[in-house]
């Protein structure tokens, strides 16, 4: 009964191929051919429907024709089973590569439907390489800035979910430059979160908690993802490196109020009041971390474990002038050598202040005093006033004069 079916469909195109009539005419045609095949009630449907494909975007077959008739089928795909819809789809794309600057419009739908029929399928790669085979940029159609931003999103976020950030961070950086276009607000924090997002997958977490805490405090978000948005923020500022950017962040989410709902506040609490955080403490915030902030760093130390050591040696910085490096080890629960290694990079990043004496294996911590400092600066503004003043007098003192006297009068 298929092949029956395939021959009878075969004749039909065949016949009106070689018949006249309007544009309009032959298209209705076809569309009742199409309508017939996806009425049939046997399973196969996937061959006479390739046998009707080929027919209809054969170069014999008006442009119009072939355009109108493959936006009909492309509109149809979605009623079809997902595995003989992404069968049908590949055909397609196949069978319009080679004039498939003419057919743009109807390959991009096509491409959407089959994406995610392999997001479904949580085949990641390959919808977002499927996605990335629209020409955006270079085909002939002009697309909607909204929708050419919705799509380098949706292929940032496939990668994402595929482990491989850098091509997300490719894609998110194409968004960037299309997002200050856009008037649509839900795509502008769909942006948003993705990009923070990239920058947490990047390892790059002191951006990344900017970005979520940005979030955590737009009103057109729900409150629940508000909450979700600035848990993410806590802990990418946790997994951040010490320094100066950390400890500001860390100021900014202790001083949030919402923050003390979350369940790892007591990291926070402890991290922005500089006190020592045991590993054994670390339990609870290890369970909130996604996979890739499990990762391992190049010396062996998880993400989180390089942070919290780091941190607790800025900790030490605080109660010790010097520390031994075998003291030092035993307080941070790691390996004297690797202590010392880890001091060594702040210092030498600018990040800790202080120096190492090798020879007798002690840390010295350096206290930056802040008063001096400010007095400096300030004595260098006073001495560049006094020069400006200086010049003023040597160009024009009688100004100076009249200034000085009017100051006198009042």
């Amino acid at each position: 009964m298929a092949n029956n079916f395939c021959a009878s469909v075969r004749q039909q195109l065949t016949a009106l191929s070689t018949a006249g009539g309007s544009h309009k005419d032959q298209a209705e045609k076809y569309r009742v051919i199409l309508e017939n095949i996806l009425a049939n009630s046997y399973n196969n449907i996937a061959e006479p429907l390739k046998i009707f494909i080929e027919a209809i975007v054969n170069e014999n077959v008006s442009l119009v024709i072939s355009r109108q008739i493959l936006t009909d089928i492309s509109s149809q795909l979605t009623q079809l089973p997902d595995d003989v819809s992404k069968s049908i789809s590949h055909y397609i794309l196949d069978k319009v590569q080679p004039r498939v600057i003419s057919f743009e419009e109807q390959v991009a739908s096509i491409r959407q439907h089959l994406a995610a029929i392999y997001e479904r399928e949580q085949n990641w790669k390959d919808a977002a390489n499927v996605l990335v085979g629209i020409p955006l940029e270079t085909g002939q159609k002009q697309y909607s800035v909204d929708y050419k931003l919705e799509t380098y999103m949706k292929i940032a976020r496939l990668y994402l979910e595929d482990d491989d950030p850098v091509q997300a961070e490719a894609y998110i950086n194409r968004a960037s430059l299309l997002q200050a276009e856009s008037k649509d607000e839900q795509l502008q924090i769909y942006y948003k979160v993705c990009y923070a997002r990239v920058l947490d997958y990047r390892r790059k977490f002191i951006e990344a908690a900017q970005r979520y805490n940005e979030l955590s405090y737009r009103s057109i978000i729900h409150e629940d993802e508000r909450m979700t948005a600035l848990r993410n923020a806590l802990i990418c500022t946790v997994l951040a490196s010490a320094g100066q950017q950390r400890s500001r962040m860390l100021a900014t989410l202790f001083k949030d109020e919402r923050c003390q709902q979350l369940p790892a506040y007591s990291i926070l609490e402890k991290m922005y009041l500089d006190r020592i955080i045991r590993r054994s403490e670390l339990e609870e915030f290890e369970s909130l971390l996604q996979p890739h902030q499990e990762a391992h760093t190049v010396d062996g130390s998880t993400i989180l474990d390089r942070a919290v050591i780091e941190h607790n040696l800025l900790s030490a910085s605080k109660l010790y002038n010097n520390i031994a490096f075998e003291e030092l080890g035993a307080l941070l629960e790691i390996a004297p050598a690797k202590a010392e290694r880890i001091a060594s990079q702040m210092i030498s990043e600018g990040r800790m202040n202080g120096y190492i004496d090798q020879i007798d294996s002690i840390l010295h911590f350096e206290t930056r005093e802040v008063l001096p400092a400010w007095d400096k600066q300030i004595q260098s503004l006073c001495y560049q006033v006094n020069q400006i003043i200086e010049k003023i007098s040597n160009t024009e003192p009688q100004w100076i004069q009249r200034a000085l006297d009017n100051q006198m009068i009042h």
